[in-house]
């Protein structure tokens, strides 16, 4: 990529095509120099040094990105390839399976129904599917392979439960257990194979894995609260954050399917991971899901979720346009995890182990302990396919990575890490 800057604007070359800075969306931002907030360009250049680096040893084929501080957009860069069986260069708004990304928006979908008064905590998951009212939990024997008895769950699964995955739902893939062999693996096969009323009528009639309220557990709670918020909206879940979040913030290209003309954009994953596996990044996805799964179906570009970012960095708003109030989101990134609630040994990230747990998003309760540099009050979700972002209000820093390095190995959680400590070192005041 080369970038060619002028007196009036930022041109970029991608591939010998001329795109106007009004074709990405990273410079919704005012551009500064490093220096004019704190950081060091010299610093920052340490960041493409390691990047093309893991790029070299084929660790992943391309990343965008994008570094704001104290308002300012300080850092917008491509690496390698956007396909690179056909050698094509990474490119600004290139597309990206967020998955587990689509969270932190589908909260915030449903948070704008609470300060409407139309959704409440403390309230009953049954309110809106009523065959919820009579859950019952699964108690596994000693070795955990067998179902030895069904009890009923000693109080109902709430709204704060699913913001929070306190719900006693789980993932089919996250484990071997009996209850995991009946839940759907993921939300994007959820999304891909169920509409939503199949998927809410199977997951009524499992058992739950433990009691609500008291375990931790990434689950498939934020799936079932999009269907809540579609519910109460009488609209799809795309459509309502079409309308109340993405259209508000200029998010242009954020979607849960692609249009085709947009296909052209969406990144490819390395077709067989460093470790021999085959990549399963979802292809380019051109049509409707069955249902739009809040827990992890969306596409998107660094450009569009830093708009997103850095409107919950700044409390709900973007500019001049508010999309929550302060106080929601000061309630959305405080810990809602108690001491009482046992968090699920593998549940989390590796990099986030250590932090609690608010509405949606990991949230830094200490400045040390964790494996990151970061501040009390960072907040973050990553996602699966190796996409990542995180928040630091103290510093006025946001910061979203993209890219594609999913599967289970450590690549992806490296590549975190690293990128947290190139950011971190650069900050010089």
């Amino acid at each position: 990529m080369t970038v060619v800057h002028t007196s009036f604007k930022v041109i970029l070359i991608v591939g010998g095509l001329c795109l106007p800075p009004t074709a990405y969306a990273a410079d919704s931002l005012p551009r500064a120099k490093p220096e004019d907030v704190g950081m060091s360009s010299e610093r920052l250049a340490r960041i493409s040094k390691a990047i093309n680096s893991e790029i070299e040893r084929d660790q992943l084929p391309g990343a965008v990105l994008a570094i704001a501080r104290r308002d300012k957009l300080v850092y917008f860069e491509t690496f390698g390839y956007l396909d690179k069986a056909e050698r094509t260069a990474m490119r600004p708004d290139a597309i990206f399976n967020i998955a587990s990304m689509t969270k932190p928006m589908t909260a915030v979908a449903a948070l704008q129904l609470y300060e409407q008064g139309k959704l409440l905590m403390d309230e009953p998951l049954s309110k809106y599917f009523p065959k919820f009212g009579n859950a019952q939990v699964a108690i596994l024997d000693a070795k955990r392979e067998n179902i030895v008895e069904r009890v009923p769950a000693t109080r109902r699964i709430t709204i704060q439960d699913l913001f929070r995955h306190t719900s006693g739902l789980t993932y089919g893939g996250r484990g071997t257990t009996p209850v995991h062999k009946m839940y759907p693996e993921a939300s994007t096969t959820s999304g891909a194979e169920m509409t939503g009323a199949e998927f809410m009528e199977r997951l009524g009639s499992l058992p739950l894995l433990y009691q609500p309220g008291t375990v931790w557990d990434y689950s498939l709670s934020l799936d079932v609260l999009g269907l809540v918020v579609e519910q109460i909206t009488e609209r799809s879940l795309g459509q309502y954050l079409q309308d109340n979040l993405w259209i508000p913030l200029g998010m242009t290209d954020s979607q849960f399917f692609i249009p085709a003309d947009k296909a052209m954009r969406y990144a490819k994953a390395l077709p067989i991971d460093p470790e021999g596996r085959p990549q399963n990044v979802r292809p380019v996805l051109t049509r409707p899901l069955k249902f739009e799964c809040g827990g992890g179906c969306a596409s998107s570009t660094a450009g569009d979720y830093l708009r997103f970012a850095q409107m919950l960095m700044r409390y709900g708003r973007y500019g001049d346009t508010r999309i929550l109030g302060r106080k929601t989101v000061e309630y959305m990134l405080s810990n809602h995890l108690g001491a009482e609630t046992k968090i699920q040994v593998g549940g989390t990230p590796p990099d986030l182990a250590d932090y609690g747990f608010g509405l949606s998003v990991a949230v830094r309760t200490t400045p040390g302990i964790a494996r990151m540099a970061g501040s009390v009050g960072a907040f973050s979700w990553p996602g699966g396919s190796g996409t990542n972002w995180w928040a630091d209000p103290r510093e006025e820093l946001v910061v979203v990575w993209m890219t594609h390095t999913p599967g289970t190995g450590p690549i992806r959680i490296n590549l975190r890490q690293m990128i947290n400590a190139l950011v971190y070192q650069a900050i010089v005041e």
